[in-house]
């Protein structure tokens, strides 16, 4: 949370506590005995929703730990199922339109950068993969354990965000093949030299 979410929070707390009193003031009884316990009571609160906000801006706080679990899969994403991730739990890689798991996407845009330093073009066609589009590629391309190029709905890399489809020449895929795995990314299926899936480094 930024320092302007911050101070939206804290006004918003404001705003209750000013509430809070109002209603207090209204009450039968020791208005100014009530509203005075009310100070006291909401002050209170007040320090503590502050605290709360103030403890979100510790980078610690708020910093995703990205790992995989004991099937290859980010723990971050898992509870969306494959091919159900949604847009914002995803990186972005460069300015390129595409999307992979958070590690995977800044590991690709640096990639791209350095192979461009070498005078190496690496072109992106396709990145995470939703259920529906999983479908439409296995109806279009047949599946890749019945001889075609597509797998199963639901089981694709691409599904985690975890693998990229790239545009190379030959230059290109010389350069991957040498430099790739440096990334994180690995040619990992026959037949199929555009397709890179990423396993963390270490």
């Amino acid at each position: 949370m930024g320092i302007e979410g911050v101070t939206g929070r804290i006004a918003d707390i404001q705003s209750r506590i000013i509430a809070m009193q109002t209603q207090q003031a209204a009450k039968s009884g020791s208005a100014t005995k009530s509203t005075s316990a009310t100070n006291t009571t909401s002050g209170s609160q007040f320090a503590s929703y502050l605290s709360d906000a103030v403890a979100t801006q510790d980078p610690a706080a708020t910093k995703k730990s990205y790992k995989l679990n004991s099937k290859g899969i980010p723990e971050d994403l898992v509870a969306y199922g494959n091919g159900k991730i949604p847009a914002n739990a995803l990186g972005k890689v460069g300015d390129t339109g595409h999307k992979l798991w958070a590690p995977a996407a800044e590991s690709l845009t640096k990639m791209i950068a350095d192979a461009k330093k070498d005078g190496v073009h690496i072109g992106i066609t396709d990145s995470y993969r939703s259920y529906d589009e999983q479908v439409s590629v296995a109806k279009r391309k047949g599946l890749y354990s019945q001889g075609g190029l597509a797998a199963k709905p639901g089981t694709s890399e691409h599904g985690w965000g975890m693998a990229t489809d790239l545009d190379l020449n030959a230059k290109a895929l010389s350069w991957m093949r040498k430099h790739g795995s440096e990334y994180g990314f690995d040619e990992n299926v026959p037949r199929e030299t555009w397709h890179w899936a990423y396993k963390p480094n270490g």
